[in-house]
């Protein structure tokens, strides 16, 4: 085995990249947000990390909502935009088709093929980020996005940031199958 170490933090991994909506100074404002996971299956929970610097930390707070949006790989330049460019300097509330769900300060974006809008439930100080934890309040899309009543990621076509490398990418083929390669693979194993 030649195993090495490498830098101790987690840019080895790929992230989906999206667009996280909050209301800033009374206007949408929108920044590019790759940390991101769900934290809870019942209700359902979204936890965000967003640098304490950034405004839209401030906006979190300040509101208590905010909005995740999966943009397509044809939005790679504005969302981009959207994380090297602060709200505090920038007005980025037109760069977007903006609709609004249930929650009024969580601004979602027309031309993102999903849209999850949140409640914060909790929030999380670490050293340099907060962990913001929201509640599922809805997800938008569209017809054409789904396949079988769900989202299709052919048709969704996000793309993945990596680091340290600084790139994007674009999901690829299908390899398989959760929860039934597995079963397949168990049944091989103990010969069943």
């Amino acid at each position: 085995m030649s195993k090495i170490t490498i830098e101790k933090n987690l840019f080895c991994l790929p992230w989906t990249q999206t667009l996280l909506g909050t209301h800033l100074n009374g206007k949408a404002n929108f920044m590019a947000l790759d940390w991101l996971t769900r934290v809870n299956y019942q209700p359902a929970m979204l936890g965000i990390c967003v640098n304490k610097g950034h405004a839209s930390n401030a906006a979190i707070r300040e509101t208590g909502e905010f909005s995740v949006n999966i943009p397509t790989v044809d939005m790679v330049a504005v969302t981009d935009y959207c994380g090297i460019v602060s709200g505090a300097k920038e007005d980025k509330s037109k760069l977007f088709e903006l609709f609004y769900g249930e929650l009024k300060a969580a601004p979602l974006i027309t031309e993102c093929p999903l849209n999850i809008e949140c409640r914060l439930v909790q929030t999380v100080d670490l050293p340099t980020n907060t962990l913001f934890i929201g509640e599922i309040r809805n997800i938008y899309s569209e017809e054409k996005y789904l396949e079988n009543g769900k989202p299709d990621v052919k048709k969704v076509r996000p793309f993945l940031l990596t680091m340290p490398d600084n790139r994007f990418w674009a999901v690829g083929e299908q390899v398989g199958h959760a929860w039934k390669d597995g079963v397949q693979y168990k049944e091989k194993i103990s010969g069943k």
